[in-house]
């Protein structure tokens, strides 16, 4: 049983071919993970290495003189060192040995596979045309039968006309007796013709055809035997479990057998030995209340109209935490070290009651001294309806005599602040907000910090219809009241929308999408339809909905419910009312997305000069007034250009911002406040490698040619580790600082992905610098970029010059095809021209990666002085 007997149908054929090329791309996949499984286990050994010598280089290490710990700690750091070691030569001997049997393989397959597929063309091709052969003759013999029937008939019938003879007889007896022949050699062919395909035939299925089945399975079984051994090889050497590392490990639980936990601080203490610590007198300096008139008085709290609010509030933070503490206090005997967490735990709790004892004996008080700015109450009390009674005579000190009138609207000012909510900056996460006795989008109040707040003297807007509670109880509001200070309101009806964290400008709506990602989740922004600027609330619910914020006759603004005067309150009701956007969406806001860091605002920003053009608008140097000064490069967007294109200009700050290497050049941030759209980086002062390598042609060094090419690679390695496909390396897309080292730049093109698929069309495609597999299919992977790293290298030794010069693109991609490639610019190291030659392999699977690049490069430039 076999393939000789199994396999001789044509659906088996196929059968097997099919399993041939899927055994080839499994070979093709088990090459790229193997190499990339060497690539990590490079870079693992080189992070142990790092890591290795990070923990010996301890800070004060005379400090742990005689430490046991320490020692144990230097001979883990030493054996750590030793599986990096380990884990490198297991990689370099997969590599130069395993990886290649892998290659070596793959091109057998492939050679077994094509062999096997022509031998068995050629023998189905010699039983078919035998098998046509026969075909044909018969027709032959049937149309010779039919042509001799018709010349017989005539001949008869002439005969029976003419008699005897005749001259017509004689013509048409010729005619008979040559298609009689010609018949009879036709029916001899036939026969002969027949048996040698009927040999064939028996040949083809009993001799030929399993023969060559037979041979190829005894080709495809030693290729699995080979296969095998691989294998077997990769798996002895990723053993992690295997002798090596077991004696690694096993040293590594020795050494720290000479931990002893009761010898580790004698010699220590002893030491250092000191006497106990003296106590600490802690005491209010009376100086820092001369000057306050006797109003702020030492070691005691001042309530008044100002303060109330947050002594109260303070007051009440500290019953949380005082039951939270007892509460940890209960459950802290399931710790280990419950004793320790105990006597903390302890010693918080007296902390919080001294503090409420001080903030009781002040509230106590408060009913037998005046209060600072004075209170006229019976006016205070006239003011609220009958509901408020109880709030006012709970939070207020006792009735005491009328003050001046003068002082009605500063008390008055304090009973809005307990009837109405702070406004605060930061971003709301209250469930305070939510319940709905507080939701009063227009208050008086602001915030200064969490324990301060001021009483604004513009008068309230008009309070909202009031939300319907189950109960009344006045308790609760009055400790809603008092705990306004720890509301976050999202925001003020006295600061700009611009200044507001969830306001995100003209930021596009994929953006959008992309920040809003729980339900709930919501920020404002600014949009353009049809040439209007609109403001539009975007909310996650359900997927991503977007409401267009519509402004009344009175200029007003709402959705569906009441109408406001800022956009700010509109956006406080809907948060705090917790009621649906609109009745069809059911949007609720839940939490506002605040703006992200390196969201700039455009003001910040101030253009000194025009520097260049991008794709999609100018370069300018300019100037952050947030960070003393700092002089920094702006790409804009031009207000023009269409929303896909901003969202491709946008894409380039968006990759930017995640990567911090030396050779990338640096994300600042992005503004997207208003118009127009700008991403600021670093100033790379020396410009364009391409013009660098132009304007000074004649003072470069081969050394510092070699540098460029170096920083190009290190900057290339840290993106493909970072699965970011560049798509347009060149020098044209490349920086030179003030000490000449090189940055990547213009990440416009570029695409976080291990493979990317062009589908929307090759324009704007840099043909000279892109690779094969990308122009003709739109594969884009790291090896395209690789491709195009031989490009800049040469564009760099060659100074500034045009790759395959003199060349249309379209000739330099058909010549490439063929096999063309650009010799070497003169002065170029013979190494770094094999490199290039390197990077410019047809196949992707045959370039180097840039871990590779980086080294030939580094090695170079250590060789050239």
């Amino acid at each position: 049983m076999g393939f000789s007997v199994d396999l001789q149908g044509r659906a088996a054929h196929e059968a097997l071919i099919s399993r041939q090329d899927a055994e080839l791309r499994l070979l093709e996949t088990m090459r790229r993970c193997v190499a990339g499984k060497v690539k990590c286990d490079r870079e693992y050994a080189a992070a142990l290495a790092s890591v290795s010598a990070q923990g010996l280089k301890v800070d004060r290490s005379d400090d742990l003189a005689g430490s046991l710990v320490a020692q144990a700690w230097k001979a883990m750091m030493d054996e750590l060192d030793n599986a990096g070691r380990l884990f490198r030569s297991n990689a370099d001997l997969v590599e130069k040995e395993t990886l290649e049997r892998l290659n070596a393989l793959c091109q057998e397959k492939r050679k077994a596979r094509k062999q096997y597929q022509e031998e068995h063309s050629r023998i189905l091709q010699r039983f078919n045309h035998l098998s046509e052969e026969v075909l044909r003759k018969k027709s032959d013999y049937q149309k010779q039968i039919e042509f001799y029937r018709l010349m017989r008939s005539r001949f008869e019938e002439h005969y029976v006309k003419s008699g005897r003879g005749g001259r017509k007889l004689d013509d048409v007896r010729d005619k008979y007796q040559r298609a009689c022949r010609k018949l009879h050699l036709v029916h001899n062919e036939y026969v002969l013709l027949l048996a040698e395909a009927e040999v064939y035939e028996t040949e083809f299925r009993t001799v030929l055809l399993p023969s060559l089945l037979q041979q190829h399975q005894t080709i495809l079984e030693g290729f699995v035997v080979s296969w095998r051994s691989i294998m077997r090889e990769m798996a002895r050497l990723w053993n992690y479990a295997s002798r090596q590392f077991s004696e690694v490990n096993t040293q590594m639980e020795a050494n720290l057998e000479i931990i002893k936990p009761g010898e580790e601080y004698s010699d220590f203490t002893e030491k250092h030995k000191t006497h106990p610590t003296e106590p600490i007198r802690l005491s209010f300096d009376k100086n820092l209340v001369e000057d306050s008139s006797g109003k702020l008085l030492a070691n005691q709290l001042t309530v008044d109209n100002l303060t109330v609010e947050w002594v109260r509030a303070k007051m009440f933070d500290l019953e949380i935490r005082l039951k939270e503490t007892q509460e940890k206090q209960a459950t802290c005997h399931l710790q280990e070290n419950s004793e320790l967490v105990t006597n903390e735990l302890r010693a918080e709790s007296k902390r919080i009651l001294r503090q409420l004892d001080v903030i009781k004996k002040a509230l106590n008080d408060l009913g037998c001294e005046e209060l600072p700015v004075g209170c006229d109450l019976p006016s205070i009390e006239n003011s609220f309806d009958q509901n408020q009674e109880n709030l006012t005579s709970d939070i207020l000190p006792p009735k005491r005599p009328s003050l001046p009138s003068q002082s009605l609207h500063v008390s008055a000012s304090l009973v809005d602040m307990l009837r109405k909510p702070f406004r605060r900056k930061s971003v709301p996460n209250s469930p305070l907000l939510r319940s709905g006795a507080l939701a009063d989008p227009s208050s008086g109040v602001g915030a200064l910090n969490d324990d301060v707040t001021i009483v604004s003297i513009e008068p309230p807007s008009p309070p909202l219809p009031p939300q319907p509670s189950p109960n009344n109880d006045s308790q609760t509001l009055i400790n809603n009241a008092i705990n306004v200070h720890s509301m976050n309101v999202i925001g003020s009806s006295t600061r700009s929308l611009v200044d507001e964290e969830w306001f995100h400008g003209v930021l596009p709506r994929e953006e959008v999408v992309r920040l809003l990602t729980k339900e709930g989740d919501f920020l404002v922004r600014e949009t353009t339809r049809n040439d209007e600027n609109q403001t539009v609330l975007s909310v996650c619910w359900g997927g991503h909905k977007h409401f267009i914020v519509q402004t009344t006759a009175e200029g007003q603004f709402r959705f569906e419910g009441p109408a406001f005067p800022t956009i700010q309150e509109l956006i406080m009701y809907q948060f705090q009312s917790n009621l649906a956007v609109t009745s069809r969406s059911g949007a609720v806001l839940r939490t506002p997305i605040p703006r992200e860091r390196w969201e700039l605002n455009n003001d910040d920003v101030i253009l000194l000069e025009k520097i260049g053009r991008g794709n999609f608008g100018d370069v300018y140097k300019a100037r952050l007034r947030t960070s003393n000064d700092e002089e920094v490069a702006v790409k804009t967007c031009r207000m023009t250009v269409p929303d896909e294109h901003k969202r491709k200009f946008l894409q380039e700050g968006r990759i930017l911002k995640q990567y911090d290497h030396p050779n990338i050049v640096k994300l600042i941030g992005i503004c997207v406040q208003k118009q127009p759209i700008m991403i600021v980086m670093e100033l790379v002062v020396g410009g364009s490698l391409l013009t660098f390598l132009r304007n000074n042609a004649s003072s470069l060094t081969q050394k510092q040619m070699l540098l460029m090419c170096k920083d190009a690679a290190a900057g290339m390695q840290y993106l493909e580790s970072k699965n970011c496909i560049h798509r347009d390396l060149a020098a044209r897309n490349c920086l030179v600082a003030a000490d000449n080292s090189v940055k990547i730049s213009d990440f416009g093109m570029s695409r976080e992905e291990e493979e990317y698929i062009v589908s929307d069309g090759m324009k704007q495609i840099p043909i000279k610098w892109t690779a094969p597999e990308a122009l003709n299919y739109g594969k884009y992977t790291s090896l395209c970029d690789v491709w195009s790293y031989g490009v800049l290298a040469w564009e760099v030794f060659a100074k500034g010059g045009t790759p395959y010069p003199g060349l249309t693109n379209s000739k330099a991609r058909e010549k490439i095809d063929s096999g063309y490639r650009m010799p070497a610019p003169e002065g170029t190291p013979d190494e770094m021209y094999r490199l290039m030659l390197r990077c410019w392999e047809y196949k992707a699977e045959n370039r180097p990666h840039f871990e590779q690049i980086y080294s030939v490069v580094e090695n170079l430039c250590s060789s050239v002085r």
